[in-house]
């Protein structure tokens, strides 16, 4: 099995960005699953454009995009993608797209196709907080997640893909008080706790995960 694991360059004036930070770090070979690492941009469309190419050049079994969530305590492994664009911030290169689908043609959302709760619980268990999301914002995260469903939906590809957001490192909390953080092994641990449940498992587990409010 190939897996395809993307991180983001560092954005929004932090020097660092933890997720290409951790995919640097994971094993080339994770039980069964080979690990094909890729840095990605932190622009809209030029980043669904980084991981297509390389999807259509390698052709993973799985993409898993790896995405920092500053201010999230835990690891966060997203449920779903959806089809806006609303940036808080500029990307790297000055683009701000303010409601804007990301594919006026798609669908409203796509929802991600690994195992999502399998996975939360395998984290949970080898001691490092994990949880579901249901949101991956509406920044160039969710840009990919949305955009990488879509492109398999669209062209109806045997591949399955999703995204885990994780927590600042400690030093780029320094200078932001009361700010959660994590340690890079840890995360580290965590990714390669998320590839090894991905590589055994097709279909999810069902337990009670869901949000109140």
């Amino acid at each position: 099995m190939k897996i395809l694991v993307t991180g983001f360059d560092p954005f929004g004036g932090e020097s660092i960005n933890p997720a290409f930070e951790v995919i640097k770090k994971l094993r080339e070979k994770i039980g069964d699953a080979e690990v094909i690492k890729l840095q990605i941009p932190t622009v809209f469309h030029k980043s669904i454009k980084t991981i297509t190419d390389k999807i259509d050049e390698v052709k993973p079994d799985v993409v898993l995009m790896i995405g920092q969530a500053g201010g999230r305590f835990d690891i966060t492994v997203e449920r779903v993608g959806i089809n806006v664009d609303d940036a808080r911030i500029a990307d790297n290169e000055g683009n701000q797209p303010v409601d804007e689908p990301i594919d006026p043609e798609g669908l409203p959302a796509h929802f991600a196709t690994i195992p999502v709760k399998a996975i939360v619980q395998e984290i949970r268990e080898s001691g490092i907080p994990a949880s579901v999301s249901n949101t991956a914002g509406t920044f160039v995260c969710n840009h990919v997640l949305y955009g990488i469903l879509n492109y398999i939906y669209k062209n109806k590809l045997d591949i399955r893909a999703g995204f885990i957001h994780i927590p600042f490192l400690p030093e780029q909390v320094v200078t932001k008080p009361n700010t959660p953080s994590m340690a890079l092994d840890t995360m580290v641990n965590a990714i390669e706790k998320a590839v090894e449940v991905i590589a055994r498992t097709e279909d999810d587990i069902k337990r009670a995960e869901g949000t109140i409010c």
